[in-house]
């Protein structure tokens, strides 16, 4: 039987939505499961005996966060479920690791997502530029990070979450370096996560970071003549929104420290790879 690590982040402000998420991984069957809930800078209270909880003196980040958990977890596969996540059947975890058993050299697997109360799905739950038949199955190049299975193996080799990071674009980043390591990222439209349907509006902190972590990525990873557009796209496609939010000088600031600011150790992606990804639909220009 496959041991799957489950790593739960919580900050604590959703104890409901946790416990549903952890009672969803106490569910599944067909794989043993051990499951840890980190606490990012809180002390999560009122779980199941089977759960162990590592309570964060302080915020380090959602990156970082998650990162915490993998040392309290046993299992050749590593599976990671945001606090207001759950999944839908008791099936889904055996699902992903025959996934992982079928093929070597799949990497990373993100879960489809769907409305826990009916209402709208959100576009950044799949990973595609053209989102399509959300429940079309295939392989991307970046992860929505809330319901996501990964080799330990791979996930070592690495590196890990980003926790410069701290929040937004973190799965573009873990994303590419999984398939720099010559691994697939694949998309499960057949195995399904819950998740609210609310929109929180962009507020100043994603907004900062959001412009921040996309100079970083190219940055870290790409060679200037790719770089400067996939930022430059990204400035261009986000402009409405922030014009109309107010948060025009919070992306400038993000942008400034993107370019000034220590972005860890470069790591430029193959050509092999930048091939994968346009090959995907992803090219990294956008």
């Amino acid at each position: 039987m496959t041991a799957l690590g489950c790593v739960v982040l919580t900050g604590g402000r959703r104890p409901d939505d946790l416990r549903l998420a952890v009672d969803s991984l106490l569910r599944q069957r067909g794989v043993d499961v051990d499951v840890v809930v980190v606490g990012n800078g809180c002390e999560p209270e009122g779980l199941p005996d089977a759960v162990r909880v590592v309570a964060l003196p302080e915020d380090v980040g959602i990156p970082g966060g998650r990162n915490a958990g993998v040392p309290h977890v046993r299992g050749e596969l590593l599976f990671f479920l945001d606090d207001d996540a759950s999944l839908r059947d008791d099936g889904a975890l055996a699902a992903v690791a025959a996934k992982f058993a079928a093929d070597p050299l799949l990497g990373a697997v993100q879960l489809r997502v769907e409305p826990r109360d009916g209402g709208p799905r959100l576009r950044n739950w799949t990973p595609r530029l053209r989102v399509g038949d959300p429940a079309r199955p295939g392989d991307v190049a970046a992860l929505w990070e809330g319901a996501v299975a990964i080799r330990r193996s791979v996930f070592e080799a690495v590196g890990g979450w980003p926790e410069a990071f701290r929040f937004v674009h973190e799965g573009v980043d873990l994303a590419w370096r999984v398939l720099d390591a010559g691994y697939r990222v694949h998309y499960a439209g057949d195995v399904v996560a819950l998740h609210p349907s609310h929109v929180v509006g962009r507020h100043a902190y994603s907004a900062y970071h959001g412009a921040r972590n996309r100079v970083w990525l190219a940055r870290r990873h790409l060679p200037v003549v790719l770089g400067v557009p996939f930022v430059v796209t990204f400035l261009v496609r986000s402009l409405p929104t922030l014009v109309r939010r107010g948060h025009v000088r919070d992306a400038l600031r993000g942008y400034r420290d993107g370019l000034r600011g220590d972005c860890g150790p470069r790591r430029p992606l193959r050509r092999s790879t930048l091939w994968r990804m346009t090959r995907t639909g992803r090219p990294p220009v956008i």
